[in-house]
């Protein structure tokens, strides 16, 4: 996560913006080789129902899910057990799970993908289908949801890069090389299958590293706002006992608890002034 990556990214972002913007065309003649590819029954796009194509697509989703879900279990058993340490670093559950919401999550299925209109290439005139061509900049085309940019499964697999940026020095540049080829992979997957244009994908990609570039920046580098572990420890400490103390008294099955700074103070106040004895012998 330094700035090679992020003026690589800038550089791709501008070079593909500018290419496909100037010349859309070229989104259409990359697809067609793959719109021709018809099976018995005349189904275009016929690489979208591939078996083997359907089946890595599913294996990159549970490798997203496989990821994310051992921060999601620590966080889980944390709010469940307050007095529990964390499993694994509070900072990168912080960075891991709001890299996967803010990311794939809100911006590209919550916000792009439900306002941005472009028609998906298999619904396009040009291949059969019924809507308009629009390029990847212009947001008034006629698809109402769940649209064509940009694409869903390439920024679920990109964010892979999230958790490839957290593993040990040695690894990480092996990591890196594994996330980037999984995106590419999966990309290549959805331009075949007719699910998405080529700018689609690159956009995908951009806009999830990009958000992962800042999250490591504000939790991992930049001292003004890097976090630490066990501020973030007690932070879940402060969210979590209101609730665990609420069951606890519902139910009265254990002692209430409190955070581990308030638990000292009220140590300190039971026992009182300390004890004074007179040296002198009477």
């Amino acid at each position: 996560m330094n700035r090679t990556g992020l003026i690589v990214t800038l550089a791709v972002a501008a070079v593909a913006g500018m290419t496909f913007a100037l010349y859309p065309e070229l989104e259409l003649r990359i697809a067609r080789p793959f719109y021709e590819i018809v099976d018995a029954y005349n189904n275009v796009f016929q690489l979208r129902i591939d078996p083997l194509l359907a089946w890595v697509r599913d294996i990159a989703i549970w490798i997203s899910i496989m990821l994310i879900a051992l921060p999601v279990a620590a966080l889980a058993i944390k709010i469940i057990f307050p007095k529990r340490r964390l499993l694994i670093s509070g900072r990168a559950i912080l960075f891991l799970i709001s890299t996967l919401a803010l990311g794939p999550g809100l911006l590209v299925n919550g916000v792009l993908k439900e306002h941005w209109g472009r028609p998906r290439p298999i619904e396009i005139t040009q291949f059969g289908g019924t809507e308009h061509f629009v390029s990847w900049w212009d947001p008034r085309g006629t698809c109402d949801k769940n649209c064509s940019f940009v694409s869903g499964d390439v920024a679920g697999a990109v964010w892979t890069m999230a958790p490839a940026a957290l593993v040990p020095p040695q690894w990480r540049a092996l990591a890196y090389g594994a996330s980037l080829a999984l995106g590419i992979g999966i990309a290549a997957i959805r331009v075949m299958q007719g699910g998405h244009f080529v700018s689609d994908t690159i956009f995908a990609g951009v806009f999830t590293f990009l958000i992962i570039w800042i999250a490591y920046g504000l939790i991992y580098r930049w001292p003004r706002t890097r976090l630490s572990d066990a501020a973030i420890e007690r932070a879940i400490e402060r969210v979590a006992i209101p609730g665990y103390n609420f069951l606890v008294g519902f139910f009265g099955t254990r002692r209430k608890i409190g955070t581990r700074s308030g638990t000292i103070r009220k140590n300190r106040r039971a026992r009182g002034p300390a004890m004074t004895f007179n040296s002198k012998r009477r």
